[in-house]
């Protein structure tokens, strides 16, 4: 690490501490211990109709401890936590920790992970870029964001607010099984979210940008003057009636899409069967046009790390190929449950990536022909069990490859598993976000319920 900034602690402090944490669990009697320490820190600004209406300074200091009494199969785990990094205050920890496994019922699945799997020659993946940025630069920042907005149209005539948030954090992971790793990283984001009104009528969009370089966020008059534009463009909003049709998701919300398939193969919902997924590894789920990539060891990603929250290595792989699910998403004990090893997915995925097409946007306009854009959804209508599909939605009806008119008021249904069949097209018109990279995708056919 370059520079200390604002950190509290020198990474050799958080490891020291993590060390205290593995003997103060060995000398309670536990067979395996496993512990996190962090520390961050960070400004969030938020402005609001050309005021400063949030100011925010966060720091923040947690440690998990996690211990094991027995061996698998007849492995008790017991975890507590802490906001105080005192010795003092990290040995009560454990003594907690210790207390909640001798009362807790023996798991066959329950211990550390697999020693073979941990990481061992931990790259670095660039993801420290703090940003030295001062309240009054972030007020200034989120201001123009604001005014590029309302310069975008007469038609927006209120905000929600322009936020700019620059966060820093460090970790150090270790357990009983020698493994200790540990690194900075940092995420920053701008937003910007209006409303347009005209004849009584409303209509709020936004727009944002984030990454782990501050350098890298798109301009703050570039996300405010798109709000803006998408704000005002669904004034005059349609109700449409009920209908089969093509639907297009742009890119934002087609993320969704890819999020409802990592859920249905995480190893949770599949240990419970509580997936439309079972058993779904080598099998068809998708249209062969796709094909998505875990990629962990992406440099500077903003879902990129070399090992998991349990230190099992994480590895660039396939996790679609030509639409045939090549991979799940587990942890060391929902692996356990199904018999299969851990992926490194403890804590969640990393940098999903969805391959994409030759078409841009307006391709994939014309490519769809007549149909429904989706540019947002509302509430949640995923039924894991069954793959059922129905969600709120509003976006733009098309004609000719063309938008013609804003629709509101509308309901899109279907099954994932005949959506993700279905997909007829992906854009090249991409967008990352929450660690997923997708372009819009074309479903071939869809109910839109509508009045």
């Amino acid at each position: 690490m370059p520079k200390r900034h604002g950190f509290t602690c020198r990474p050799e402090e958080l490891r020291e501490l993590a060390q205290l944490v593995l003997a103060r669990a060995r000398r309670a009697g536990a067979s395996a211990c496993d512990v996190d320490v962090s520390e961050g820190y960070g400004l969030t600004v938020t402005v609001r109709m050309g005021k400063a209406d949030v100011i925010e300074h966060n720091r923040d200091r947690s440690a998990g401890v996690s211990v094991y009494f027995g061996e698998r199969p007849k492995a008790r785990r017991g975890h507590a936590s802490s906001s105080d990094l005192s010795p003092a205050a990290l040995e009560q920890t454990v003594d907690a920790a210790a207390a909640i496994a001798r009362h807790t019922a023996e798991d066959d699945c329950a211990g550390p992970p697999d020693a073979a799997l941990l990481a061992r020659d931990v790259p670095d993946l660039d993801l420290f870029h703090p940003w030295d940025i001062s309240t009054e630069e972030a007020i200034a920042i989120a201001l123009r964001c604001e005014a590029a907005a309302f310069a975008a149209s007469k038609k927006i005539r209120n905000s929600e607010g322009a936020t700019v948030s620059a966060q820093q954090n460090q970790f150090v992971l270790a357990n009983s099984l020698g493994f200790m790793g540990g690194y900075p990283g940092s995420r920053h984001y701008l937003s910007c979210a209006v409303i347009a009104a005209e004849k009584g009528l409303m209509q709020r969009d936004d727009w944002h940008s984030a990454s782990r370089v501050p350098g890298l966020l798109a301009d703050a008059k570039a996300i405010g003057h798109y709000a803006g534009l998408r704000a005002a463009a669904r004034l005059g909003a349609r109700k449409i009636a009920t209908r089969q049709a093509r639907v297009l998701y742009e890119a934002p919300v087609a993320l969704g899409l890819i999020g409802g398939f990592a859920a249905a193969v995480n190893g949770g919902n599949l240990y419970r069967k509580t997936s439309f997924l079972l058993d779904s590894l080598g099998k068809p789920v998708f249209s062969p046009l796709v094909r998505l990539e875990e990629r962990p060891l992406t440099k500077r990603g903003l879902s990129s790390g070399a090992f998991d929250e349990e230190g099992v290595a994480t590895k660039n792989r396939v996790i679609v190929r030509d639409g045939v699910v090549e991979g799940y998403f587990l942890a060391s004990y929902s692996a356990r449950k199904l018999g299969m090893k851990s992926t490194g997915n403890a804590g969640g995925t990393h940098n999903l990536v969805l391959q994409s097409g030759k078409l841009d946007f307006r391709g994939m306009l014309r490519e769809m022909g007549r149909g429904l854009l989706v540019t947002d959804l509302m509430g949640q209508g995923v039924n894991m069990v069954t793959g059922d599909y129905s969600q709120g939605a509003a976006g733009y009806w098309v004609e000719g490859g063309e938008i013609r008119y804003p629709v509101e008021e509308i309901t899109v249904a279907g099954n994932l598993r005949d959506m993700f069949r279905g997909i007829a097209a992906i854009g090249n018109d991409v967008v990352e976000r929450g660690g997923r990279t997708s372009g819009s995708i074309l479903i071939e056919n869809m109910t839109v319920a509508g009045a």
